[in-house]
């Protein structure tokens, strides 16, 4: 029942395009249109979207939203797939470290909530970038944790939480950097790129702890990234969206 973006009708115009504008306008109570506006940008396809991703004015904004995504989906399924393992091995027993795993999850469903209500309200770049910086202080506070079941709980909750968030915003931001006509290539590509962080980062945990790391010391390794995350965010300036030509005054 979503109905299509009135970016996407006009700028890639699928077959009624105009009818589906125009049930829109109804919709909004706006009046209906004769013929399609003009679109704002040309329509591509194929290995043209993908050219226009990597083209100069774009570049550098595909090159930062694919290390985004690489870096929080790097800490986010390090977080996810080890923690229930490395609760185990730093002490607490195998049910305490199943249920640390469940928290991660049910704060997760809270996060995304959460992160989705204050970017309503405030710019979505901020509200990401400062639930990076928290996901890495609950990190550096997990590591000394493992004296205390009900402490590590509590903090695998709230990692859950905004650690989930993380990810939720990135797949609120990446749709705004890029234009009606490469946006899904652009949105597809950034989640490409995180899972290629998503398969190593389970094996890089499992490399350092052969190397003798201690189980909760990796969890200050991987605030590191949410850090990097915040600081590579920070250099992302989404573009403000394109304001349609004044229309002359009806007498």
């Amino acid at each position: 029942y979503l109905p299509e973006s009135l970016d996407f009708l006009i700028a890639r115009r699928p077959a009624n395009a105009l009818v589906r504008i125009n049930r829109l306008a109804a919709r909004l109570g706006q009046p209906a249109l004769r013929e399609l506006p003009v679109a704002l940008s040309a329509p591509t396809s194929g290995r043209g979207r993908l050219a226009q991703l990597l083209s100069p004015d774009s570049r550098r904004t595909t090159l930062l939203i694919w290390l985004l995504f690489f870096l929080v989906m790097f800490g986010f399924y390090f977080v996810m797939s080890w923690t229930p393992k490395l609760l185990v091995s730093a002490g607490l027993s195998a049910q305490q470290g199943i249920s640390g795993g469940v928290l991660l999850s049910v704060g997760g469903i809270f996060g995304a909530a959460l992160i989705g209500g204050l970017a309503s309200r405030w710019r979505l770049t901020r509200v990401l970038s400062l639930f990076m910086l928290i996901t890495a202080g609950l990190l550096v506070l997990f590591v000394g944790s493992a004296s205390s079941v009900s402490m590590a709980l509590g903090l695998g909750l709230l990692i859950g939480l905004f650690a989930n968030g993380c990810v939720a915003g990135l797949y609120a931001l990446s749709p705004i950097v890029y234009d009606a006509s490469v946006r899904t290539t652009g949105v597809g590509w950034g989640i490409g790129i995180g899972r290629i962080g998503a398969i190593l980062s389970p094996t890089v945990a499992g490399l350092l702890l052969d190397s003798g790391w201690q189980p909760l010391h990796l969890y200050g390794v991987f605030a590191v990234v949410f850090v990097i995350a915040a600081a590579v965010l920070l250099q992302l300036r989404p573009k403000a969206p394109a304001q349609p030509a004044a229309q002359p005054s009806q007498a």
